[in-house]
């Protein structure tokens, strides 16, 4: 079983937020707090022992994300990658044996994210573990931002993203990975909706 003093866990807030008219969205506020404050919250909240560390993933405003109090880093490929990018440089500037992924723009996910993804670890063959949530139609789809990866995947995600890969799925589909789904009665519902527009992080807002 994976402790979480084994785990960092990695804000990713470098897109360039087109659908929020290239605003910032880790800046947006949410409840009064800047989205990827309130996501590191809720990193730094987990169940179990806290995770060794915390850090994030931005490509601008980096004085204003270094104010949150964790160490800040951005790509090192150009060109806003997208989130493999901000994995990679996670997996890069990593110091424990497993990196969890949460994006900042959904707010409402788990408190026992890295418990129930560490299970996963439980067999030894597991290099990924993903989230996964029902959607409105019914269906458990993966949530391939909400990851939780061995350490030693680096060179396999630097070969991959060298090649042009910028897919996450086409990634993860070469690794054994496991995917976790958060939907017993229990799971809040909204816990993996993602705001893209200013419109959609207020509704969040509202219970």
């Amino acid at each position: 079983m994976i402790h979480s003093h084994q785990i960092t866990g990695l804000v990713l807030a470098g897109g360039r937020g087109s659908r929020m008219g290239g605003a910032d969205k880790g800046l947006q506020n949410f409840n009064g707090t800047p989205l990827a404050m309130h996501t590191l919250l809720r990193l730094q909240m987990q169940e179990g022992d806290l995770l060794a560390e915390q850090m994030i993933n931005a490509n601008r405003n980096l004085a204003a994300y270094e104010a949150f109090g964790v160490p800040v880093w951005p790509d090192t490929l150009d060109d806003f990658a997208g989130p493999l990018a901000g994995f990679m440089t996670g997996l890069e500037r990593c110091e424990t044996p497993y990196l969890l992924t949460v994006p900042c723009d959904t707010p409402l996910y788990p408190l026992d994210l890295a418990v129930r993804l560490a299970q996963a670890f439980e067999k030894e063959d597991t290099e990924i573990a993903m989230a996964a949530a029902r959607e409105e139609d019914g269906q458990l789809r993966a949530q391939p931002v909400f990851c939780l990866l061995k350490l030693e995947l680096l060179e396999s995600l630097t070969a991959f993203t060298q090649g042009g890969g910028r897919k996450i799925d086409r990634w993860t589909a070469e690794h054994h990975t496991v995917i976790v789904p958060f939907d017993l009665p229990a799971d809040d519902p909204r816990a993996f909706f993602n705001a893209n527009t200013l419109a959609e992080l207020h509704a969040l807002e509202n219970p």
